[in-house]
Formats: C-alpha cells, structure tokens, sequence
C-alpha cells in the first residue's frame, strides 16, 4: 500500500510539491489529507485533492489566488477554499480541484442542525476529529512524511470502518457520520467495525437533527455506489433509515403477491441491483431512486382476500404520491421528484396490457404517457421481475422484447417521441371561427384522443373530424 501510495503521491507530486512550497514559505504547514490519502493508499487517486493547514482561511485565499487558476470561498465559513488548477503531469494535461481547510474541531449541540465550527492548531488535533481511522490519515508536505495516529493504515488493509476515538464522541460531534459509515461501506465495499455499528443503533435517533440537504447528498452517495444494498442494510439494521427514508424499512413487513419466496424489502434490493447492472453510462440516480422506491406504496395498499390472496391494487398510485412527498421532504429538485414519481407511478403499465399482441394504440399510449422517460422505464420494468422461475421471467422478457420491437416499428412510420395533435391550438381557432378559451384545449385533447387512437391524419381528414366533432358540441 505505503508503495503504492509513493506512486500515487510522484503522480500529482508537481501540483501538491509547488502548492506545498508556497504554504511554507509563508510560513505555513500543508498536508495531504483525509480522503485523497485513503484513496492514494487503495490506489485511485483521482484529480480531486483534501489538504490541511495550520493556516487560517484569509491567509489561504492569499496564498491561493496568485497560484490558481480559480479560487472559491463558498466554505469558508467551515475553514474550506476551494480551487481550480490547471497541471502538466507526464505527457498529459490535467485538471485539479483542491480544497484546503482549516485545522479544525466542529460539533453540534442538540438544538441546532449547523456544526459549530473551532479551528486547531495541530494536524493531530485535527486528524482526531476526522470521521473514520481510514479518513484520519496525512501525508505533511512537501517532505511526505506519513502521518497515521488513529492505526488508519491497518484499517484500511482490514477494510474495516472504525472511528478515531469512540464512535460516541463521533457520532455526537456530527451525527451525519452514521450515515457516512453506510456510504463508505457501500462506496468502498468495506465493514463496518461491531462497535461502530452497536453506536449506530443506539444514537440512531440522532440523526433528526441533521438538516434534509445533508442528509439527501449522503443518501444520493450511498444509492450511487457500486454496493448500495449494502450501505442501504446498514441503515435499515441500525434503525437510521426509519427517520430519513421509513418507506425502506416498512417494506420489510409485506409479502409480494407475485414473488412469495421473499418479502418487497429484499425484493425491492434485488430490483435495484437489476437496474444498476442495465445502465449505460454510468450510476443513474434517476433510475436508481426510482427502483428502490417502485413498491413503496404496498404497505398502505395490502388487502387479504377472500380466496387466500394478498393483493396490493393499485400500490403504483400510491406509491407515486408517498415518492413526491418524500423526495419533497429531503429537498431533492422538483425535476427530480416529478421524474422518479412518474416511474413509480408507470412501472406497471407493461403489465396492465396483458400478454396479448399490443395495438397500435396501445403502445401510442405508452411511448406517451412515459415521454422522455420510456429508456429508464423499460430498464426499471425489466428489473422489477425477480421471480426464480426461470419459465415465467423468460416470458416476461420476451413479451418486452416484443414491446420494443412494436415501439421500434412504429417509430419508423410515426414521431412517437413528440406525438401530438394534427392540427395545433391556432389551425383550430381558425377553422372553428373561436377565440382562445377552454373550447380550443378540449378541441386539441379530442384530437389527441385521436391521433393516439388511429395515428396520424391527412390535414383535410383532421378538419373533417374536428369540425364532425365541434358539430356534436354545439347540437
């Protein structure tokens, strides 16, 4: 690893070594830390590098602004100044985005959702306040002397997730940090130490005091991970996921009427790794959120039938509704919301037509009603089958493959991806003779009715249909 690290270090060495010696001549330490030691360690340092120093914030923007290409001060009130710089390194150009905080303490009290912020002045004083051991580790520059008080390195080479001091002193400078264990254990497919974990659940209702921004992007981390089941157990274990996402956990009491071999929670993991192992370029959060949420609204919709049958009618609906409203809550963007609610509420459109042979109108309405969301929604379907039985999930697929082949051929005589009306709001104020008004947007949703129904008109047949359907208007 410590080699490894070498290599890593000589990597961005002419960015960090001339950064370095700027903080010193002015006086000051600097030192590589936190993550970019971590991951130099595991060998994936990227072009975002963490630095520390004994310098206070105004004297980092001095320092800064001469030598980079862009400066930000957005975290300063943390300790933190961001910055852009522009490196040659080997025979290639690259692109750094630094920040560089402040030795510093921060901690909540149990009235306020900010940290209050202190700054230090040791790198040990500051290294102890870090999260975890594996984050609690510092290269000084530019003599790379290797800093690790918290046994960080051992940690890492255990893949284990421990705190610096106990996770009780942790948890309680900053509680988010329960869920930042979820993260790493999902990003890094690490473990998460039994006295981390036992902390965990005993302080786990301190995580209501965490504003919903924050908690939102932890969460937004962890689902788009390479191991989000993970991260995503140990919150449901721990009793975390019951005050940021309850939808999750309540899952664990239903049974699925179509997959009686394993209850919606575990069912609803296993859709979302489905949908992860269907994407195409890169981790979509769109598809992802949607996937873990699709089956949320079971629980409020199981009714026990009289033949022995548990049925969930119309859980889609629901379910969409619950989704806004807690996407709402965590303050996600109302895209966002509008776009996962959607897939929520249509993940069982496919299913509703049956396995008979589509009609034109039929997938009209389906291209339609998903709109720019028809890939996620063809992803999102396929996934949602995780039956075991290998006769009936082989039909399932082919009965979608016949699907898109139908969209595919219709897209080549038809524009399904913009289907609309043959004649637009100003060719029926003239040909009906109106003004705007209410009449010419139930002119235009008949004509839609329409077009979905038998595809497109030549323009005199549109106007014969409009003026046969305004005729009955009137009589």
């Amino acid at each position: 690893m410590q080699d490894r690290a070498v290599s890593e270090l000589l990597r961005v060495a002419p960015v960090a070594d001339d950064l370095a010696r700027r903080f010193q001549e002015a006086g000051f330490s600097l030192a590589l830390v936190g993550g970019s030691v971590r991951d130099t360690l595991l060998g994936r340092l990227g072009n975002d590098l963490d630095f520390t120093t004994d310098a206070r914030p105004q004297d980092v923007l001095k320092i800064m602004r001469p030598w980079a290409d862009a400066v930000w001060d957005v975290g300063i009130a943390f300790g933190t100044v961001g910055a852009q710089k522009e490196a040659r390194v080997g025979d290639t150009d690259r692109s750094f985005q630094i920040e560089v905080t402040t030795y510093r303490s921060e901690a909540y009290d149990r009235t306020s959702r900010k940290p209050e912020v202190s700054y230090g002045d040791s790198i040990e004083d500051d290294l102890v306040r870090r999260d975890f051991t594996v984050n609690a580790m510092a290269v000084a520059l530019p003599e790379k002397r290797f800093i690790d008080p918290h046994g960080g390195l051992k940690d890492l080479a255990e893949r284990v997730l421990r705190t610096p001091g106990t996770p009780e002193e942790s948890f309680s400078d900053d509680p988010l940090r329960m869920m930042r264990a979820a993260r790493f254990a999902a990003q890094l497919d690490f473990e998460v130490a039994p006295e981390v974990v036992a902390a965990m659940t005993d302080m786990a209702g301190r995580i209501e005091i965490v504003s919903a921004e924050r908690i939102r992007d932890e969460l937004n981390k962890l689902i788009l991970s390479p191991h989000p089941r993970k991260g995503l157990t140990l919150l449901v274990d721990t009793g975390i996921a019951s005050s940021v996402l309850p939808e999750l956990p309540a899952l664990h009491l239903e049974r699925d009427e179509h997959h009686r071999h394993k209850d919606v929670y575990e069912h609803t993991l296993i859709v979302l790794e489905q949908a992860m192992a269907l994407e195409e370029d890169g981790p979509d959060l769109t598809l992802r959120l949607a996937a873990l949420l699709h089956d949320i609204g079971k629980p409020r919709t199981r009714r026990f039938e009289k033949d022995g049958r548990v049925s969930f009618h119309h859980h889609e609906v629901v379910g969409a509704k619950m989704t806004k409203k807690r996407m709402t809550a965590l303050k996600y963007s109302n895209e966002l919301v509008k776009d996962v609610s959607r897939l929520v509420e249509l993940h069982l459109r496919f299913h509703g037509y049956g396995t008979g042979e589509w009609t034109d109108s039929a997938v009209r309405r389906y291209v339609r009603d998903a709109g720019p969301l028809l890939g996620r929604l063809h992803k999102l379907t396929r996934s949602d089958c995780t039956t075991r039985n290998r006769r009936k999930a082989a039909a399932l697929s082919r009965a979608y493959d016949g699907l898109e082949e139908r969209i595919a051929q219709l897209q080549e005589k038809e524009e399904l991806d913009s289907i609309r009306p043959d004649l637009d709001g100003n060719q029926i104020m003239q040909i009906l003779d109106i003004k705007p008004g209410p009449e010419v947007g139930k002119a235009y949703k008949h004509l839609l009715e329409l077009r979905l129904e038998n595809g497109p008109m030549e323009h005199d047949e549109a106007v014969k249909a409009l003026k046969e359907w305004w005729a009955e208007q009137q009589g």
